[in-house]
Order: structure tokens, then sequence, then C-alpha cells
């Protein structure tokens, strides 16, 4: 299993075909894509790993323009370790911010669903309630 088609690829990473040959283009890989003589491309485990790492990166937000900017700094090889360790600090920011968000609007949701098990476990009438927290 050395290399892979870009259909496998695409499976593996779990993204299209098209968003893959769209980070191709857009400069989001390390290296051009090998192809064979008639032309398809040939993905290694090494792109596979890299584009691993570029759907964890958008997955959890980070733009395309950060994305670019931090293969740039791999692609450019040793010596620009800082550049990339901020980059990567301040999306963690970022995700650790968000998290905190929804883990706050998780409890919400925690909350109202304890009120309703609450109310139904006891026998009410939710329409008897209506007045209170729990129809909201």
């Amino acid at each position: 299993m050395g290399s892979h088609t870009i259909a496998e690829a695409a499976d593996l990473v779990g993204l299209s075909t098209d968003t893959l040959r769209y980070y191709e283009k857009d400069g989001l890989l390390l290296r051009p894509v090998p192809r064979t003589s008639s032309g398809q491309r040939r993905y290694a485990v090494e792109d596979l790993q890299w584009l691993t790492m570029v759907t964890r990166l958008r997955s959890t937000g980070m733009p395309i323009r950060a994305i670019r900017r931090y293969a740039a700094l791999v692609r450019a090889g040793s010596g620009n370790e800082v550049e990339r360790l901020e980059l990567l600090r301040a999306h963690r920011r970022t995700v650790l911010d968000q998290l905190a968000e929804i883990t706050e609007h998780l409890g919400a949701i925690e909350a109202k669903i304890g009120i309703y098990e609450d109310t139904l476990d006891r026998g009410l009438d939710l329409e008897r309630t209506r007045g209170s927290s729990v129809g909201v």
C-alpha cells in the first residue's frame, strides 16, 4: 500500500475528492502530489498524515489562510519552528475558548433536560407548568 488514488485518499481522510483537489490547488499540501504516467494523482502515507492534520485544523475552525501559512512554514523546513508554534498556540487558544462556550451551552441544555425529566418522572402535566421555566 505505497500510494493511494484521489478517491482512496479522500475516503481515508474523510474528504470529498473536490475538497482534496481544492486543498492541492490552494497550496495547503506540503508537496506537489505525484502523478502516474496517465496523470492520476497518487497520495503517499505522508500526504494522508498531513491531510489528516489539515482536516483537524479545519474542523476546529482554523481559517484556510492560516493553514496555508502553516503549510508554507512546514514546507520551508527547519528554522521557523517558533512561528509554527505561535500559530498553533493561537489556534489552541481559539479552540479552548470555543470549547468553553460550547460546554456552557451544553450545561444549559442538560439543565433543561433535567427539568423535563423531573417533571415527567413526577407525572406532572407540562401544560400546567407553562408559566414556569419548564415551558421555556
